[in-house]
C-alpha cells in the first residue's frame, strides 16, 4: 500500500489512527488549525502526487467547523496532484434535511454534497445515512456501510430470549427489519411526530406486540434522547420486560447523557463513528469500535475489491 495515504483533520483522530493501525501504514502528516480570526489553514506536509488519499472526518460537534476543514483539506489535496481523493465521512452531517418538508427551507444535505464534490472530491465513504436518497445527491461514487452488522453481533452474545425489534420511527423500519432479520427477532414500530423546528417528538402509538418480551430500539442515531425517553416509557406502558436500544451515531447533544441516565433504558449501544467524550461514557452507554469496517473498505476501495461483498 505505498500508494495509500490517510489524513484526518481534527474531528475524530483517534479513529483515524485506529483506522491506520488496521491498514498498517503510519497517518499522513499535515497540519489543520484556525487562525485567531478563525480561518481555517491546511497544509499537507508529506508528498501525494498520484497517490490514492483517504480524508477521515465525520461531520459532529463543531458541524460547521469539521465540514469547512474538511473542504479545505480536499482542495489542498487536489492542488498538491493528488491522484484520487476520497471523504472518509464516518457521521454525515446535515442528514436530517434531505426535503423540502415546509416551505422555503434549503434541502441541505444537497447543498453539502455539492460542496464535497466542487471541493474536490472523488468519491465518497460513509457509514448509515439518515436517508438513503442521499447517495442520489452525489455526482460521485458513494459508498454506504452498515453497522447493523457491528451491533447485531453484539445481541447476539446477550442471552435474550423472546426479543422483539422496534423501529424507532416509520422511516428506521427499513433498519429495524434487517437487524430483525440478523436477531430473528419479529418486528414492531413506534409511531411519532415531530413537534416543529425543535428537538421534540411525541409518541403516539407503538405497532406491533412488545408485552412480556425485551423490547430493542434501532435507530440511525441518537441526538437530545427526548425520542429515546418517550420511547422507552411507551413500551414499558405497553408491556416490555426490558428495553435496550442501539444506534450507530451517538450524537449525544445537550441533556441526551443525563436523559439516559435517568430513563429505565438497560443499555445504549453505539458505534465511535463520533467521539464520545469521556464525560459521556456511562454505565449504560457501550461504544463498540467502527474502524475495522472503515479500514477494511479503504482497503477494498483502494485495492479495487467490491465493498458490497463484506456484507454478503
Amino acid at each position: 500500500m505505498d500508494e495509500l495515504k490517510v489524513f484526518t483533520g481534527n474531528a475524530h483522530p483517534a479513529l483515524a489512527q485506529a483506522i491506520t493501525e488496521y491498514l498498517r501504514i503510519p497517518l499522513g502528516k499535515c497540519e489543520v488549525f484556525q487562525f485567531s480570526n478563525e480561518n481555517t489553514f491546511v497544509r499537507i506536509l508529506e508528498n501525494v502526487r498520484q497517490m490514492d488519499t483517504f480524508v477521515i472526518q465525520p461531520l459532529s460537534s463543531p458541524v460547521n467547523s469539521n465540514l469547512v476543514e474538511l473542504l479545505i483539506m480536499i482542495d489542498a489535496l487536489k492542488r498538491a496532484s493528488a491522484g484520487r481523493i476520497t471523504a472518509v465521512i464516518p457521521y454525515y452531517g446535515y442528514g436530517r434535511t434531505d426535503k423540502k418538508d415546509q416551505p422555503r427551507v434549503p434541502i441541505t444535505a444537497k447543498l453539502v454534497a455539492d460542496l464535497l464534490t466542487v471541493s474536490g472530491a472523488n468519491r465518497v465513504l460513509t457509514v448509515d445515512l439518515h436517508a438513503e436518497q442521499i447517495q442520489g445527491f452525489f455526482n460521485i461514487p458513494v459508498d454506504e456501510l452498515t453497522a447493523l452488522n457491528i451491533l447485531a453481533n453484539y445481541f447476539k452474545g446477550k442471552t435474550f430470549d423472546d426479543v422483539v425489534i422496534v423501529a424507532s420511527d416509520i422511516g428506521a423500519t427499513k433498519r429495524g427489519r434487517d437487524m430483525g432479520a440478523k436477531l430473528n427477532a419479529p418486528l414492531a414500530i413506534m409511531e411519532k411526530r415531530r413537534l416543529g423546528n425543535v428537538d421534540k417528538t411525541e409518541t403516539l402509538n407503538v405497532i406491533g406486540d412488545v408485552a412480556g418480551r425485551v423490547a430493542l430500539t434501532v435507530d440511525d442515531e441518537i441526538d437530545t434522547a427526548g425520542s429515546l425517553v418517550g420511547v422507552v416509557s411507551t413500551l414499558l406502558e405497553q408491556g416490555a420486560r426490558e428495553v435496550y436500544s442501539c444506534c450507530t451515531h451517538p450524537i449525544f447533544s445537550g441533556p441526551a447523557v443525563e436523559r439516559i441516565e435517568a430513563c429505565q433504558v438497560k443499555e445504549v449501544v453505539v458505534t465511535d463513528t463520533v467521539p464520545v467524550k469521556d464525560n459521556k461514557k456511562i454505565d449504560k452507554i457501550t461504544v463498540l469500535p467502527i474502524a475495522p469496517l472503515l479500514g477494511e473498505a479503504i482497503s477494498r476501495i483502494h485495492t479495487g475489491q467490491s465493498v458490497g461483498a463484506m456484507f454478503e
